[in-house]
């Protein structure tokens, strides 16, 4: 932009002390006047600034008096703790009547800036500018106020009318952006990078019919997920503009405009952090609205917070600071009050969003989010301590402290809300295959979530968690297991009570099974997939060894049950009764009728089992595999044993393969097919 024309200036030398008069005839009778003089004032004035009155007033006739003001009264020394700068002398004459004439000239130009002018002009403007409040300070406190101060008041109030639109214009062209397609970019990668960990083919809805599509992140996605404005600190203002902007309001302040000075710095950086909360996603929303939101849109605005309220604190607020030190510098005082006010607004609408969020229903899918924030604030309330001062600062520190136990509370209320919807959780509707139920997944990829954030957890649940604990079914394993108990974590002890009560409502599930040994392959499978989410994540460092060889022997014991409910019936047909014989021994037409009973209904009960237990389904391989090798280990060398010392009174009469239908071989093959949720093969070996 081209400099706007200058007014007209006063020459330099207008601005110069006026010409001496013609000196006095003789040096003696000069002493003895200004010795007089000076004798007057000190008889006669009571203080330093009625002892500058009386001069400035002798001045007016013979400026020579003014030399008489050297020690009548010395200023106090710093540690004295003396009063308020004494005001300065009176601007030399006919200085202030060209100040006077230059300000005048531009206030009639009111569409021109000074500071968009050459240098020159921005340097006589004000150095003006000085002169006029030299000149209405050189009046304060003096006896005899007159036209000239009056007339000195209306100069500088000209004068800071202009530096009020200089000062706005200056911070307003050359505040600095932020980089809103930069941040854009920025924002995606950080919703690519914290997809949802839940399973996403579970039903299991604990709360709302959106609850698992919307479930806890994996990641503490502002924490984990890099923020490129996290460690820098913005120039919010060009560093050219600086100097310009601390010249207007270091003389603001020198003419008592102190509180003008704040209104304009203030409100112009107000208005410009509020636009950069807007670039960040961070906006101002009622409670109201904050309840009323879909889950999907306000996890968006929730990750937007945590990212924004980091980016604010340690780039936008670091850079504010940074600019009223710099801008403000002739004032500790008025420094921390423009800060504190021109951040003000910023840091409310950080808060209000926090608090509505504190406030909302408790909802399990939440609850990675409130933590994100719990997180961040905590993280940020020590470097905004090293950037409030004062009282006003306190207030501030203060309130961020109350939104942050807000949330904390808000996370002891989810987690407690969450153990309420695993012990109420009562669908009907069994797996019918025996698979790993929908909320199994659910709830185990949930805390598997809450381990992220162990350190935060336990000092939330370290002040309750002691009462908090049901140690009912703990209390059955003796000392050892209230004994383990006390040696976890807060959060240890939280997830024990979780997972327990999962394990509670996973066995009246399993009850829902008529068939005994579905009900054992239902409470593995589900067990088993408890285990391994345990054991391969920061929870098993968290519950131990002890709790993960507790649950492999709950695996144990109902594979046991398993095999006695399915293959008891199965073997006791393998098995010789009273009327046996051994085979060969002639005993007749009944023994041998017995065995082919015995055969036969081997294969009934055989063939019942393979028809269900194909489509039951163990999807973890090696559970699959031990199961096979635990019923083969059973039922092969019984079927083999009992064939060779019956099937010879079987198999030497008429239609033998009615009877003896499968070999051991044939056994096998079939025994691999179970398990598999599927059909076996449509035409199985047989016996030829």
């Amino acid at each position: 932009m081209s400099a706007p024309p200058a007014p007209p200036h006063p020459q330099p030398e207008e601005l110069e002390v006026a010409e001496e008069p013609p000196a006095a005839a003789g040096g003696v009778g000069n002493d003895k006047v200004l010795a007089a003089a000076q004798h007057i004032v000190k008889s006669l004035a009571t203080s330093k600034n009625a002892a500058d009155d009386m001069i400035r007033i002798l001045s007016g006739f013979d400026h020579r008096f003014s030399s008489i003001t050297a020690d009548l009264f010395p200023s106090p020394s710093p540690s004295s703790g003396a009063g308020p700068t004494p005001p300065p002398p009176p601007p030399p004459r006919g200085a202030f009547e060209a100040a006077e004439r230059l300000i005048r000239q531009w206030d009639a130009t009111p569409e021109l800036l000074v500071f968009e002018g050459p240098e020159g002009d921005v340097a006589d403007y004000l150095e003006a500018v000085d002169v006029a409040v030299d000149q209405l300070l050189s009046g304060v406190g003096a006896a005899a106020a007159d036209a000239e101060a009056e007339a000195a008041g209306v100069v500088v109030q000209l004068a800071m009318a202009r530096m009020e639109e200089e000062l706005r214009h200056l911070m307003v062209r050359h505040a600095v952006p932020l980089d809103a397609s930069g941040l854009f970019c920025s924002l995606r990668r950080l919703s690519l990078e914290s997809m949802d960990d839940l399973d996403t083919s579970s039903e299991f809805d604990p709360i709302t019919p959106h609850s698992l599509e919307g479930g806890p992140d994996t990641a503490r996605s502002a924490s984990l997920v890099g923020n490129p404005f996290d460690d820098q600190v913005f120039d919010l203002v060009r560093p050219e503009a600086i100097d310009d902007l601390r010249s207007i309001a270091q003389r603001m302040d020198r003419a008592g405009y102190a509180s003008e000075l704040e209104q304009v710095y203030c409100g112009v950086r107000r208005d410009l952090l509020d636009e950069c909360l807007a670039v960040l996603g961070v906006e101002r929303l009622s409670i109201d609205e904050v309840q009323r939101m879909e889950w999907k849109l306000l996890n968006d605005k929730m990750k937007k917070w945590v990212h924004g309220v980091k980016t604010v604190v340690r780039s936008l607020l670091t850079g504010e600071r940074r600019i009223c030190d710099q801008v403000l510098a002739m004032s500790d005082e008025l420094r921390d009050e423009c800060f504190v006010e021109s951040t003000k607004g910023c840091i409310m609408q950080i808060l209000n969003f926090g608090d509505a969020v504190a406030v909302c229903s408790r909802s399990p899918e939440k609850l990675s989010r409130i933590l994100d924030m719990y997180e961040a604030l905590a993280e940020v309330i020590p470097e905004l301590k090293e950037l409030f001062f004062g009282n006003s600062g306190n207030d501030v520190i203060c309130d961020l402290e109350g939104v942050l136990e807000r949330l904390g509370d808000a996370v002891k209320g989810t987690l407690l809300e969450f153990g309420k919807v695993l012990q109420q959780e009562s669908s009907r509707r069994p797996m019918m295959a025996g698979e790993i139920h929908p909320m199994t997944r659910y709830v185990m990829n949930y805390l598997r979530l809450l381990v992220v954030y162990s350190d935060t957890l336990d000092k939330l649940l370290g002040d309750d968690s002691a009462g908090d604990v049901d140690h009912s079914d703990t209390h059955r394993g003796g000392d050892d297991e209230e004994e383990y108990l006390e040696s976890l974590s807060p959060l240890g002890r939280h997830l024990v009570k979780l997972i327990s009560y999962l394990e509670a409502n996973l066995e009246e599930k399993s009850k829902l099974y008529e068939d005994g040994a579905l009900q054992c392959i239902f409470s593995m499978n589900n067990i088993l997939y408890i285990v391994q989410k345990v054991k391969d994540s920061e929870l098993g460092r968290i519950l131990g060894d002890h709790w993960i060889r507790r649950r492999r022997g709950k695996i144990r014991q109902n594979s046991k049950n398993y095999l006695r409910i399915s293959w008891t019936k199965v073997l006791s047909f393998l098995k010789d009764d009273a009327h046996g014989g051994r085979s060969g021994s002639g005993s007749g037409s009944g023994n041998s009728s017995r065995i082919k009973e015995k055969f036969k209904n081997f294969n009934l009960a055989f063939d019942e089992i393979y028809r269900s237990q194909t489509l039951w389904k163990v999807p973890d391989p090696q559970l699959r595999e031990e199961l096979k090798i635990s019923i083969s280990e059973n039922v092969i060398p019984a079927y083999r044993a009992f064939l060779g010392r019956y099937g010879s009174l079987v198999d030497s009469g008429r239609n033998s393969g009615r009877y003896i239908k499968y070999t051991p071989e044939d056994l096998e093959n079939q025994l691999s097919d179970l398990f598999e949720g599927s059909l076996g093969p449509a035409n199985h070996s047989r016996r030829r």
